[in-house]
């Protein structure tokens, strides 16, 4: 049996004759929807992960962290003042491959409002950082106030939204931040410092800036100790994701050689890149598994229409048709409906993808309004009712901006295909076994 003739018998196989009845053309059919069907949320949960750890991969190497960043050693000199900082700042930046520095100084401390008290990390930076930082000022988004007073002002503090919240914070509100600070006898006292509430921002992933507290790096040396304060440089590179970082952060070691040493972001980070690939690779082999059991209809379909179609086979074999020639038919059936599914739930894939944030916002909306109504039915005060976030904001970014790549698209087509194939080989083999004398004989 030659191949053109398996084609030819597949294809009357998937498009039998018009007017003929066949039960099994109804199972094929009912397995290319279950393909496509499960087709739909693997595309999206792909797309969508990606895009959300790209999302805050980019927030936590441009707020946090930098491409590179230089710790100084508390020992060393360049910490004993903030013009000896901006001074090790400037020699990192001229650096081969720095495009920008930002010292830093960060301090563990307590905040407290009128009412409330929470501990907070304070980030000791230079005013300019929110307009010459292009993270951010991408990022960074203002929920209430304005930068000009923390740009102006030596006890004004930009806030985080979520610590706002908690201490119930608001532009030209005060709080104090309580540090500890070296005594006479060289005993730890604690040390308060009131401060302006100068904005209130948010970076759109409330994990990363929950506990940020922003004031100007020249404050920071008149409260804080030496020995509670972390000293760095964030530094900004062309591409923190090349290659050549490794040989700037080589170069900035050297520079900087007995004064501090420098890391990459990935070092910094480790731990929670390496959560981000374990949760998106979680998900992936679910969202297989369930591609998997669509699969297995393609194999329930065949079985269909290897019983409907033993006459015919019968035929074909006793005119010369080899068994493998039938099985291959089979299988070229089995893998049109793998790729027929695919066709239909790609498109319906990457249209949830990129309309993600609605489609969320939509289901926020019908739960919520479901719930509501429940709650008031039960007999409680409507104000009593807590919404639900299906993308908690504590955990996710608060929108997603989706990008779809090709490559996972092609992974996911030969995946698919590489499954039908799997699937569709028992009942093509057991197509091809067929003898023909005991089917026309019987029929």
């Amino acid at each position: 049996m030659k191949l053109r003739a398996s084609f030819l018998f597949a294809k009357r196989l998937i498009f039998p004759l018009a007017g003929k009845k066949s039960s099994a053309r109804k199972s094929v059919l009912g397995a290319i929807i279950c393909i496509a069907i499960s087709v739909v949320p693997l595309v999206a949960v792909l797309a969508v992960s990606d895009s959300m750890i790209d999302g805050m991969t980019d927030r936590i190497i441009g707020l946090s962290t930098g491409a590179l960043q230089a710790r100084l050693y508390r020992s060393s000199k360049s910490v004993s003042s903030v013009e000896a900082l901006y001074e090790a700042a400037d020699e990192i930046r001229s650096v081969d491959g720095v495009v920008n520095v930002f010292p830093e100084v960060e301090i563990d401390a307590l905040a407290a409002g009128s009412s409330y008290r929470t501990g907070v990390r304070v980030r000791a930076v230079e005013p300019a950082v929110f307009l010459e930082n292009e993270a951010f000022s991408r990022y960074f988004t203002i929920c209430a106030g304005s930068l000009d007073g923390f740009a102006r002002g030596k006890r004004c503090a930009v806030v985080g939204e979520k610590t706002a919240e908690t201490l119930s914070l608001k532009p030209g509100s005060t709080f104090r931040l309580i540090t500890t600070k070296s005594g006479a006898k060289g005993m730890m006292v604690p040390k308060m410092t009131v401060f302006t509430v100068s904005a209130v921002v948010s970076s759109g992933y409330q994990e990363l800036d929950a506990l940020w507290v922003f004031v100007p790096v020249d404050t920071a040396f008149s409260f804080a100790s030496k020995d509670n304060a972390s000293f760095a440089v964030m530094i900004e590179t062309e591409n923190p994701f090349s290659k050549d970082i490794y040989r700037i952060r080589r170069l900035v070691n050297d520079r900087i050689r007995g004064k501090g040493v420098a890391y990459i972001w990935s070092e910094l980070n480790a731990s929670q890149f390496e959560n981000f690939s374990s949760t998106k690779i979680l998900l992936v082999f679910v969202m297989m598994l369930i591609v998997l059991v669509a699969a297995v209809n393609i194999s329930s379909a065949l079985v269909m229409l290897v019983m409907e179609r033993r006459r015919e086979i019968a035929i074909l074999k006793s005119t010369g048709a080899s068994s493998g020639g039938i099985a291959l038919s089979f299988i070229i059936t089995g893998c049109f409906c793998g790729a027929a599914g695919c066709l239909a739930g790609l498109p319906c894939g990457i249209a949830c993808a990129l309309n993600i944030n609605g489609i969320v916002a939509l289901i926020e909306k019908a739960v919520n309004a479901i719930g509501r109504l429940i709650f008031i039915l039960r007999g409680n005060p409507a104000e009593q009712f807590l919404a639900v976030k299906i993308m908690d904001p504590a955990y996710y970014l608060t929108e997603i901006s989706v990008k779809i790549s090709c490559g996972e698209i092609c992974f996911i087509v030969l995946t698919v295909l590489v499954l039908s194939f799997i699937v569709s080989v028992i009942p093509a083999v057991k197509a091809g076994r067929e003898k023909p004398l005991d089917i026309l004989r019987k029929g």
